[in-house]
C-alpha cells in the first residue's frame, strides 16, 4: 500500500523546518542515502509506531504578499496541499494569532482534507497553555502544543496525524490494472507521451514548462490489456525562479511513485542527464520501483552510428545507481518506439513480482562464493550460510552470514549480478537483507 503524505504548511518563521528536520532525523523516521542519489530535503520518508508516511516541507504562505519569491512559495504550498493526505497547519504560540494565520486556515477550509492545527514553540507547557487556547479562534479544531525545537509534543501530534491514516488508501488496491507513472523535470514531454499512448489530447499540453497542474490518472487500452498512466504535475513558471519551481515538482512525483508499479523517467534528448533527472530516479529507486528510462524527443537531435552508444554510455554513468533500469529512445511526437515502451513495461511488471525458489538460489549463492572468496577482515572471513527470497515488487532477499561487519557493499553487488546472470530481474531493483547466524560449534 502507498504511503500517505503529509504536508507541513503555515506562514514563515512559525518553525516548519525545525519540526521537519525534528520528524526527519530522530528515531522515528527511516531516512536512507543511497549512494549516487541526490537528496532532496523537501520531502523524508517517515515512520510512526507501525504506521509509514511521506512528509513534505513547504516554504512559508504569505496570503497576500506580491513579492516574486512570497507568491512562489505560496504557489509551492498550495502544490503541496492539493497533493497531500493530511495537513499539519503550523502557527507560532508566541508571536500570537495574526491575520496571515486566519488567511492560511480559510485557504485550508477550501482543500477539504483532515487538518491538524499545531502550536510551536510551546518550550513550557504550564506557563504557555492560556496562550494555546486562543488558537480555537482559527475554528479548524483543536490545537496541538509542540515545540519542535525541544520535542516534546510530537508524539501526541503524531498520533492525531495517523488517525486519519489507516482505511483511506486500501481503495487502490483493488484496482490491478498496471499504474505506470510518467516522470520527469518540467517541459520533457510528459503529457505529450500519454496523449501520443492515448490517441487523443487528455492532457493540456504547452510549451510552457509546467503547464499540467493536477497528476491525472488516464486508463489506456493495448492489445487488449488495460493500463493506468499517472501524467505527474509541475507548476506554472510565473517567475525565473527556475531551481526553486523543479524543486517543489518533486512533491507529486514522490506521490506518483508511491502508487505506481512501474516509474517511465522521461529524458530530454537535447539536455541530457541533469541533476533533476538524478533526483527524480532516485525518488523511485529508494521506493524499490521498477524502472524504465526513456529517452524523448530522439527525434530531434542529429545522429551518427555513435550517438546511441553515447547516449547510453552517459545515462548509466550518471545514473549509477541503477543500472538496472531499462532503456528506451523514444519520440512522443512521432510515436517512434512506442510499442516498445508497452513491451518493456509487460516485461518489468513481470520481473518486479518475480519469485526464484530457495534451492535454485543456494545453488548460485554456492558457485558465486566458490569462484570469488567473501571478505575479509583481520583475520575473520565472511561466511555466507543460505540465502532465500521473501518478498516481491522489489525481489527482496535474506542471506544468513556469520557477522554484519564483514559485510561489503561490493560482495553484495557481485552476489546481485550473480542473480541477475540467471534470472534476468531487468528493469527491477533487487533488496538484501543480512542476518547473522551463530556458527555451528
Amino acid at each position: 500500500m502507498s504511503r500517505p503524505i503529509v504536508a507541513i504548511v503555515g506562514r514563515p518563521n512559525v518553525g516548519k523546518s525545525t519540526l521537519f528536520n525534528a520528524l526527519a532525523g530522530q528515531q522515528i523516521s527511516i531516512v536512507k542515502d543511497t549512494p549516487g542519489v541526490t537528496r532532496d530535503r523537501i520531502y523524508a520518508d517517515v515512520t510512526w509506531l507501525d504506521m509509514q508516511f511521506t512528509l513534505i516541507d513547504t516554504g512559508g504562505i504569505e496570503p497576500e504578499s506580491s513579492d516574486l519569491i512570497l507568491s512562489s512559495m505560496r504557489q509551492q504550498a498550495q502544490m503541496a496541499i492539493d497533493t497531500a493526505d493530511v495537513i499539519m497547519f503550523i502557527t507560532d504560540v508566541r508571536q500570537g494569532l495574526v491575520d496571515a494565520d486566519f488567511k492560511v486556515a480559510d485557504m485550508l477550509r477550501r482543500s477539504h482534507k483532515p487538518v491538524i492545527l499545531v502550536v510551536n514553540k510551546v518550550d513550557n507547557f504550564e506557563k504557555l497553555m492560556p496562550d494555546v487556547y486562543e488558537f480555537y479562534n482559527l475554528g479548524i479544531g483543536d490545537p496541538v502544543p509542540v515545540s519542535a525545537a525541544s520535542r516534546l509534543g510530537l508524539g501526541d501530534m503524531l498520533d492525531e496525524v495517523a488517525k486519519y491514516f489507516s482505511k483511506d488508501n486500501t481503495q487502490e488496491e483493488e484496482d490491478d490494472r498496471p499504474k505506470i507513472a510518467v516522470v520527469g523535470k518540467p517541459n520533457v514531454g510528459k503529457s505529450s507521451l500519454v496523449n501520443k499512448l492515448v490517441g487523443e489530447d487528455r492532457v493540456i499540453v504547452s510549451n510552457i514548462a509546467g503547464t499540467t497542474r493536477d497528476a491525472i490518472d488516464t486508463p489506456v487500452k493495448y492489445h487488449g490489456k488495460e493500463y493506468v498512466f499517472i501524467d505527474t504535475a509541475g507548476l506554472r513558471r510565473k517567475s525565473k525562479i527556475k531551481e526553486d519551481l523543479e524543486r517543489y515538482s518533486i512533491i507529486r512525483t514522490v506521490a506518483a511513485v508511491e502508487r505506481a508499479d512501474v516509474v517511465v523517467l522521461l529524458i530530454d534528448a537535447t539536455e541530457g542527464v541533469t541533476e533533476q533527472d538524478s533526483k527524480i530516479a532516485g525518488i523511485a529507486h529508494e521506493r524499490g520501483k521498477g524502472m524504465i528510462i526513456a529517452v524523448n524527443k530522439w527525434d530531434a537531435i542529429p545522429k551518427n552510428d555513435k550517438t546511441i552508444y553515447k547516449f547510453t554510455n552517459e545515462i548509466r554513468e550518471k545514473l549509477a545507481f541503477m543500472p538496472y533500469a531499462e532503456l528506451l529512445f523514444i519520440s512522443a511526437l512521432t510515436g517512434q518506439r512506442l510499442n516498445r515502451l508497452y513491451e518493456t513495461i509487460d516485461a518489468v511488471i513481470e520481473n518486479h513480482a518475480m519469485r526464484v525458489g530457495t534451492g535454485v538460489l543456494n545453488e548460485i549463492l554456492s558457485e558465486a562464493v566458490a569462484m570469488k572468496q567473501p571478505p575479509s577482515d583481520k583475520g575473520k572471513r565472511l561466511r555466507l550460510y543460505y540465502i532465500t527470497q521473501v518478498s516481491v515488487k522489489p525481489p527482496t532477499f535474506v542471506i544468513f552470514i556469520n557477522s554484519k561487519e564483514l559485510t561489503h557493499f561490493s560482495y553484495t553487488r557481485y552476489i546481485e549480478n550473480k542473480i541477475r546472470e540467471a534470472f534476468g530481474f531487468k528493469g527491477t531493483p533487487l533488496r538484501f537483507i543480512y542476518r547473522e547466524r551463530k556458527e555451528k560449534e
